[in-house]
């Protein structure tokens, strides 16, 4: 596949959706460089956590440009997955437009078995998340990230393994491509 002039893939989904475990194990089989440039990666560079940078987001756009200005930016150099929560709104002439799902739920009890903690704390602090980012990107882009409908497709990721998944976009992708 990657004999091709180039081939772009947008990954997105909400925190715990796996975008990050998966972006990584696709641009592997494929053998093409990811792109994952996010708030995590802003807050090690800044020395902050992410909570910060969070907080700071909320009332300074620049955060947000930043890290959708410097993933596209990256994207563009040539053949990639690019994985970030706009990654499938952002890089609109992607090859492949992904987006992963699962419930609140999921997700949180994903986010706990990663970074530790105490699940209803983690909900909360996801559900405030989640309320954070539509509003953001709703100002900042117009971009209603609860709209994910023409993505080419979309995975209910609660029963998958991270290698099903990429199985599953591989196949996807397989029969978008001439000679799969």
């Amino acid at each position: 596949m990657t004999a091709r002039k180039t081939i772009r893939i947008a990954i997105s989904g909400k925190s715990g959706c796996g975008n990050s475990t998966v972006s990584g194990l696709l641009a592997g089989r494929l053998g093409v460089p990811l792109i994952n440039y996010t708030f995590h990666t802003l807050a090690d560079e800044y020395g902050i956590s992410l909570a910060e940078v969070l907080d700071r987001a909320r009332d300074d756009p620049q955060y947000d440009t930043e890290v959708d200005t410097k993933q596209v930016e990256l994207a563009r150099k040539g053949s990639c997955v690019l994985g970030s929560r706009l990654a499938i709104w952002l890089l609109e002439d992607a090859d492949l437009k992904v987006y992963l799902d699962a419930a609140i739920q999921v997700r949180a009890q994903r986010i706990q078995k990663r970074e530790g903690g105490s699940l209803e704390e983690i909900v909360d602090f996801t559900k405030n998340r989640d309320e954070q980012d539509h509003e953001r990107y709703r100002k900042l882009y117009g971009i209603d990230n609860d709209d994910y409908g023409f993505a080419d497709i979309v995975i209910d990721v609660e029963r998958k393994t991270p290698d099903d998944i990429v199985d599953l976009i591989m196949a996807a992708l397989a029969s978008r491509t001439p000679n799969g």
